[in-house]
């Protein structure tokens, strides 16, 4: 039996850009092509007492990798994607 360990990115929330919400993730079978982009913005935001303008250019890292990927191949990107859906009907509901 294959063991899973848990993964935590942490991700700006929305409606507090600047207290990170914790993300958890179990790892799979098929490794996750963003996960060390991911884990990049965790040692980024604990290096940095989690102040998330020093982590700016890290935090653009994840979803830069999610685009060269189809939606639903991973798991750490179904985050962002769902980021964009809202973004864009808030976008065509505001017109």
């Amino acid at each position: 039996m294959k063991h899973q360990h848990l993964f935590v990115a942490y991700l700006p929330c929305s409606s507090s850009p600047a207290f990170p919400s914790p993300i958890l993730f179990l790892d799979t079978p098929q490794e996750d092509p963003c996960r060390k982009q991911a884990s990049e913005i965790q040692k980024c935001f604990q290096a940095n007492n989690y102040v998330e303008p020093k982590c700016q250019a890290v935090m653009q890292e994840p979803p830069q990798c999610c685009a060269r990927y189809p939606k639903g191949r991973s798991l750490i990107c179904s985050g962002f994607e769902k980021e964009e859906e809202e973004k864009l009907t808030l976008k065509l509901t505001s017109k």
